[in-house]
């Protein structure tokens, strides 16, 4: 075959091969197979610098099936050192390779080619090299088990050495000079086809890299789905965008809760990354490989999936706050919604108790005045008397309304404001950082304990804060104190907001008044506030001007004899 066609044939063989975009030990076992059998070699090896890393695969014949053997070390300790091998020849190959890859060469003078290749048909002849002036000259000794040796950059954009061909015949005067320039057109296409191999595997990775991420982005706007559901749907996206997906296992962990592929189990081979949310470690996301891999950046990891994992994590941080901003906020409109629903029942049950007792009270009182009247016949005593009995019965039910109308039965028992304090504002922290609002404290020391309902007190904290936070929709200062008074202790919310108008301060505590628009509130959360306080015996005040905030002042009567708490 004319060796235009040989070219030709074997140039398509490595060119497939690279256009498969395989991964880099496969490509560089397959291309050195190619060549050996083209070649009649004894022994093919193809080195390679990728990513800070040396590689080199050796093809050898010794009467069996050859089998490529691999070394990988980083490039800096190949530059540094000769390999110890008992083979003294080898330490001086191993200098020639790092001179030519390194351009330490005169070319055109022999035993170098004009394109900067080497070669020789009597490696048991020293060799001595010219070389470049900073590399001065050396005398070699390439003897052993081969006698011709020839080795050929691989070069890429004119000058950029990423690699050589290294060929071996134990045959003597086994290569030609026409061999040499032949197996220089095949070192320079391998170059470039190494070149696409490695951009389409880089190519290939972001690709996946980016449809993780983008898939994530689309999970995430899932918000109606349970924080642990999107968690799992996240983890499953995680394997196939690392390098070996068939082996690739993924977990989330998060405040001890486990997210995981199926059949996750834990190995040294791991890529993590923390999941911070508010500065605090919440948990890590992991990748691990089921199987050890050949070394890359980070082990058998890219430095690329390095950043993809970061960056997952940071997606991972975006959702969890998300998640747990919406459920803060779903709980505490529920709360308000609560409120809201308990006030109206309130308003109702008082205008149905109002109209009720009156006429009901006339009913009762004139059927214990008719049983009254002597000589009253025994059957008519007894009718009376079931008028009495339904009256009061009636009169009972419409008490139990009115303590329902309250919230229920007050659970009534010794608690101390501060902490009452502490706990709600814990519960709001989160909303008011979001928005903007900064808090200011001032709770005073050894405060008196009062009898309340610690539940309804809470509620008039939040409603009284949700208020102030809703008065300053751009941020500003939110100040929330506490004081011991005569006889009782105050509780102060005050705000930097929007303010009231007199008209406006005049009816804050109407139920269903409010100055939002419509569906934006119910005008019963002040009412709520107010109906509260008084129901503990307390009092309420407001002042506020419009454009410089609002200023609720809350006083619940301590108790009066300095009773001991009782179990």
């Amino acid at each position: 075959m004319p060796r235009l066609q040989e070219f030709c044939a074997l140039s398509h063989q490595i060119l497939q091969r690279a256009n498969l975009g395989d991964l880099r030990l496969d490509f560089m076992r397959e291309v050195a197979q190619v060549i050996r059998e083209y070649s009649a070699c004894d022994a093919v090896e193809l080195h390679l610098i990728e990513r800070r890393k040396y590689y080199r695969c050796r093809l050898r014949t010794d009467g069996v099936s050859p089998e490529a053997v691999f070394d990988i070390e980083p490039l800096d300790q190949f530059d540094a050192h000769s390999p110890k091998s008992p083979v003294p020849a080898e330490a001086d190959r191993h200098w020639l390779r790092r001179e030519i890859l390194r351009g330490h060469i005169e070319l055109g003078k022999p035993p170098f080619t004009a394109a900067g290749s080497f070669w020789t048909n009597d490696t048991a002849a020293p060799v001595v090299l010219r070389l470049s002036r900073e590399a001065g000259s050396r005398s070699l000794n390439l003897g052993g088990e081969y006698r011709g040796l020839a080795l050929f950059p691989l070069v890429v954009n004119g000058h950029e050495r990423i690699g050589l061909l290294e060929l071996g015949s134990r045959q003597p005067d086994f290569f030609s000079a026409e061999d040499i320039e032949f197996y220089e057109s095949i070192a320079q296409m391998l170059g470039v086809a190494t070149a696409h191999r490695r951009a389409q595997v880089e190519v290939r990775e972001r690709v996946k890299e980016l449809t993780c991420l983008y898939r994530i982005a689309q999970v995430a706007e899932r918000t109606e789905e349970p924080l642990n559901q999107i968690l799992q749907a996240v983890v499953a996206l995680l394997p196939p965008a690392w390098l070996y997906p068939e082996i690739a296992m993924a977990r989330i962990i998060i405040d001890e809760q486990i997210y995981a592929t199926p059949g996750f189990r834990d190995t040294p081979l791991k890529q993590s990354a923390d999941i911070h949310v508010h500065g605090v470690r919440r948990g890590a996301v992991e990748v691990v490989y089921a199987e050890p891999r050949s070394e890359l950046d980070e082990g058998p990891f890219l430095k690329e999936e390095r950043d993809l994992i970061e960056a997952v994590a940071g997606e991972l941080e975006i959702i969890i706050e998300r998640g747990q901003a919406a459920q803060e906020r779903a709980k505490l409109e529920e709360q308000l919604r609560h409120a809201d629903r308990l006030a109206t029942i309130g308003q109702l049950s008082a205008g149905v108790a109002h109209e009720l007792n009156e006429p009901l009270g006339n009913i009762l009182g004139f059927a214990q005045l008719a049983q009254k009247c002597p000589g009253l016949p025994a059957q008519a005593d007894q009718d009376l008397q079931k008028i009495v009995n339904a009256s009061l019965h009636a009169r009972e039910i419409i008490r139990k309304l009115m303590i329902f109308a309250r919230q229920m039965p007050q659970q009534k028992t010794y608690i101390n404001l501060n902490q009452v304090v502490g706990n709600g504002m814990s519960f709001l922290e989160a909303r008011l950082a979001k928005g903007k609002i900064t808090v200011v404290q001032r709770l005073a020391p050894n405060l008196p304990e009062v009898v309340a309902d610690p539940s309804q007190v809470a509620q008039v904290l939040i409603n009284l804060v949700v208020n102030a936070m809703q008065a300053m929709p751009e941020g500003g200062v939110l100040t929330v104190e506490t004081q011991a008074v005569a006889h009782a202790v105050r509780l102060i919310v005050e705000d930097t907001g929007i303010g009231m108008s007199e008209e406006v301060l005049q009816q804050v505590f109407v139920p269903f008044f409010t100055t939002k628009e419509v569906g934006q509130g119910t005008g019963l959360g002040l009412s709520v506030v107010h109906g509260i306080v008084t129901a503990h015996g307390g009092t309420i005040k407001v002042a506020s001007q419009a454009g410089q905030g609002s200023r609720f002042e809350v006083e619940l009567p301590t108790p009066k004899l300095p009773e001991h708490k009782t179990d």
